[in-house]
């Protein structure tokens, strides 16, 4: 599958030495887009050539009505042959975390380091069933604007910021209201079976970071033992004072952690 994806690297002489920076792929999570992490993109823009990518029934990118953890790490793998890139560092929040350590634990010699973002390599059984219920009713009413789809959304989600993340997702239609650009069907069909379970393979032993929001309940402690089988050389870090959307509550102190550990494994 041809991802669509959106390549950031600051002002070179040539391409050629933009080429010739290490590469750094970004990976979304469930329900976001490529947008999710342009903080973190502009960043390592000054030193990185960054790839950010929408995942497949997301954004941008083709629907498809298969959607797995594997399918969804083999896609980056096509993108990284297309762009002739032998490796790259992958960086993943939640589900873009999930695709990310398939792609480590399948393909190691394509990684040169791992970030993992507030997700566990681990199965969770309808942690997102009630986003997953808002969007097929979204999907199946007329949305004038933006106000009635925050009401629709609004009888599932009561948190305000994660129905503003869902509603990045609306686009205008040929009918003169609103869609969403979300896969909206295959993510249905697909979750329970496919998404919420963990990637599979054998430990990898490169660098990998893990970043753990404070108030997010995705990385407990009795997935540490699994996680330091699977990724013998990882690091947890904490980021105080956040949830699960680490890297847009806290990007300072996310940014930092991630840049810091790249550029040690540059």
């Amino acid at each position: 599958m041809k991802l669509n994806y959106v390549e950031q690297s600051a002002a070179e002489p040539s391409r050629e030495d933009s080429d010739s920076k290490p590469a750094a792929i970004l990976m979304h999570g469930m329900f976001g887009s490529l947008s999710n992490l342009g903080n973190l993109a502009r960043e390592l823009s000054a030193e990185y050539r960054v790839i950010a990518v929408d995942l497949r029934n997301h954004g941008d990118s083709p629907h498809e009505d298969l959607m797995t953890i594997p399918l969804m790490a083999g896609d980056i793998i096509e993108l990284m042959d297309d762009l002739g890139l032998p490796e790259a560092h992958l960086i993943g929040h939640s589900l873009g975390g999930k695709v990310a350590m398939q792609i480590a634990q399948t393909w190691p010699d394509r990684v040169r380091s791992l970030v993992v973002a507030d997700i566990a390599p681990v199965n969770y059984p309808q942690s997102n069933s009630h986003v997953v219920d808002a969007l097929n009713e979204l999907q199946n009413s007329s949305i004038q604007n933006r106000k009635s789809a925050d009401q629709i959304l609004a009888g599932y989600i009561p948190d305000m910021a994660t129905r503003g993340f869902i509603l990045k997702n609306l686009q205008p239609d040929d009918r003169g209201g609103f869609s969403l650009k979300l896969n909206v069907r295959s993510i249905v069909a697909n979750y329970s079976n496919s998404l919420v379970e963990a990637p599979e393979g054998p430990p990898f032993n490169g660098p990998c970071l893990f970043l753990k929001g404070e108030l997010s309940a995705y990385i407990q402690d009795k997935h540490r033992p699994l996680i330091s089988s699977l990724f013998p050389a990882s690091e947890l870090l904490v980021i105080e004072g956040a949830g699960h959307w680490l890297h847009a509550e806290k990007p300072k102190q996310f940014n930092s952690s991630v840049i810091s550990f790249l550029n040690a494994n540059r």
